[in-house]
């Protein structure tokens, strides 16, 4: 067999770009999943708490990018939000969240995605998220800028922390909400407004759009910012997660260089990254 008849070399990983054509297919088929079950009852169910739900829609939109990955690319590892892990044998590893903004789903508010992303060797190279909704795709490979579409995206306008609009989040439990309800009560007045739309994987795109000034959160997994946070990056946003730390489960922040530095200071002083 000559070389350029030979088969992919399971050990060398694809291209950044590569990867993220592959997280634009799986989350559009993804997404056609997700399309079908709105039209039908939901079957929902509660997970950690009352208020944090799961439907069938979610667990059948997994089960079908795991199910494309072992047929496309079975030696990769998979992590996503409804099964958790998978462990591989090649470096790339898809972080996938079959539903972010379940609770959105299931009331019928079209802000709700399907967030894919690609890692190699632990770190997100490529992404892909798509409002089935709105059929909106923002997509991004590491160093190939950020998009929405065919439109290139730079990252929200240029404006002080106190004409600043920030997306937020809430997590689940209710000790941990209480404790985030303190950071926002005391950030509410130093900025212009505040937003919580319900899918962070959206808001994070939504500040590589331009909606949203910044955006930040405490108690994230990685299925839920993954995608989101390297289509902010690649749109020319910076990120953190406080205190000299790399943007996690902890606490995620993103927004222009300027702006964050600001915005990073002043959630320090509220401990907004403490449990």
């Amino acid at each position: 067999m000559t070389g350029s008849d030979s088969p992919p070399d399971p050990s060398v990983p694809p291209s950044p770009a590569q990867l993220e054509q592959l997280a634009v297919r799986l989350a559009t088929g993804a997404a056609d999943v997700v399309r079908a079950a709105r039209g039908r009852a939901l079957d929902v169910s509660a997970k950690s708490t009352a208020t944090d739900l799961v439907t069938a829609a979610d667990k059948a939109t997994e089960s079908w990018l795991r199910d494309e990955l072992a047929r496309l690319r079975p030696d990769d590892a998979v992590l996503g939000e409804e099964s958790g892990a998978e462990a591989g044998t090649s470096a790339v590893r898809w972080v996938v969240d079959p539903i972010d903004g379940t609770v959105n789903f299931v009331l019928g508010l079209p802000q709700y995605a399907v967030s894919v992303a690609a890692e190699v060797d632990g770190r997100t190279v490529a992404g892909a998220v798509l409002n089935p909704a709105t059929g909106e795709l923002f997509h991004a490979h590491l160093g190939g800028g950020a998009y929405l579409g065919d439109t290139r995206l730079h990252g929200p306008r240029d404006v002080e922390l106190a004409r600043a609009v920030v997306g937020t989040g809430f997590a689940y439990a209710a000790q941990r909400r209480q404790r985030q309800a303190a950071v926002v009560a005391q950030l509410l007045p130093a900025v212009a407004d505040l937003r919580r739309l319900g899918s962070a994987s959206l808001d994070l795109c939504a500040v590589a759009a331009g909606r949203l000034d910044a955006y930040f959160e405490a108690g994230l997994n990685p299925w839920d910012y993954a995608a989101g946070l390297l289509i902010a990056t690649e749109a020319g946003c910076a990120a953190t997660g406080l205190r000299d730390r790399e943007p996690g489960p902890t606490l995620a922040a993103v927004a222009r260089p300027e702006l964050l530095a600001d915005l990073a200071a002043l959630l320090e002083r509220l401990d907004a990254d403490r449990v």
